[in-house]
């Protein structure tokens, strides 16, 4: 989500509201190109509808999380996040 650092960091917007305004952001995009892979038969329903299911489970129980966490939790969680991805990247090839 490279919208979140750049929401706080150049926008100034609080961590919280970067990380809302950029979940919201995303939704237009996945809508338009959901139609588009739909009407090009690219979408496998049943693993779709489950990986839909975990998402609006976990969006449900982040949001709620979201709220309770302090900022500079979030912060050192997405760092923790983004280093562990980097190196998985790095080292898968």
């Amino acid at each position: 989500m490279i919208l979140v650092p750049a929401f706080t960091y150049i926008l100034k917007l609080r961590e919280k509201e970067s990380r809302a305004t950029s979940v919201f952001c995303i939704l237009p995009m996945v809508i338009v190109s959901g139609i588009f892979y739909f009407k090009s038969s690219y979408i496998e329903f049943e693993t779709g509808i489950l990986c839909a299911i975990g998402g609006v489970i976990g969006g449900y129980f982040g949001a709620k999380l979201l709220k309770k966490l302090p900022d500079k939790y979030l912060k050192v969680f997405f760092i923790i996040f983004l280093i562990y991805t980097g190196i998985k990247m790095i080292m898968q090839g």
